[in-house]
């Protein structure tokens, strides 16, 4: 399975961080419910059972929902439950390695914060690229930001679909609007609010209307 374009609008990344009253597994069918079009399973603090329990009932969620699921960061359970994909970082294995395991008819996602990582990550098999962070986040606090001009530049260096993440909101979200990418990737603004189906499903509306504006700016300006 690789990638289709229009699945990456609205990128839902999990963080357990915010279950309380609901499990995980109900806040990512409600994202889902709300319209989210793809998932990343992202887990740093469980142990690798229960990671394995926890992705095979996730996968199985967004197979109900026809939506691709993948996994961040760990190839072998992605490989193990025959995931639709993995998601890597510069820090991880390489993407070139991530896809001899995998296979070819996998989705493979790699981040990236400049040009030049962006330009390698596509000649070493990857089918999309996650950029950011763009806005500050407290999801993660230590990652590096990229600037707009920068996620422009990247956007126009390769040609696989490019997601933007990292403190992506309802409000800030237009700010991105003619940096070319595909879509956005979020995690606090779905996971951390009581209502996640209402705040997807306003999340993926904006989503939808910022692609919308960058096809009329486009249809213009040929």
């Amino acid at each position: 399975m690789k990638v289709d374009e229009k699945d990456l609008l609205l990128y839902a990344v999990t963080d357990r961080a915010w279950t309380g009253e609901k499990s995980l597994y109900e806040q990512v069918e409600d994202a889902l419910i709300g319209g989210a079009t793809f998932v990343q399973l992202r887990e740093k603090e469980l142990d690798e059972e229960s990671f394995l329990k926890e992705a095979i009932q996730i996968k199985g969620l967004c197979q109900k929902y026809k939506v691709p699921f993948v996994i961040n960061d760990n190839v072998e359970i992605a490989h193990k439950i025959d995931a639709d994909g993995v998601h890597v970082g510069q820090s991880d294995m390489q993407a070139d390695d991530v896809r001899k395991i995998i296979g070819e008819n996998k989705i493979l996602g790699v981040s990236a914060q400049t040009v030049e990582q962006a330009i390698i990550a596509e000649e070493r098999g990857a089918d999309y690229i996650g950029v950011g962070a763009v806005f500050q986040t407290v999801t993660k606090s230590d990652a590096d930001h990229v600037s707009l001009e920068t996620l422009k530049q990247i956007c126009r260096s390769v040609n696989i679909p490019v997601v933007a993440i990292g403190g992506i909101r309802k409000d800030n979200i237009s700010m991105l609007k003619d940096t070319g990418i595909c879509g956005v990737a979020v995690i606090g603004a779905i996971f951390r609010e009581k209502d996640i189906r209402l705040a997807t499903s306003r999340l993926k509306a904006l989503a939808e209307y910022l692609q919308e504006e960058a096809e009329i700016d486009d249809d213009f300006s040929r």
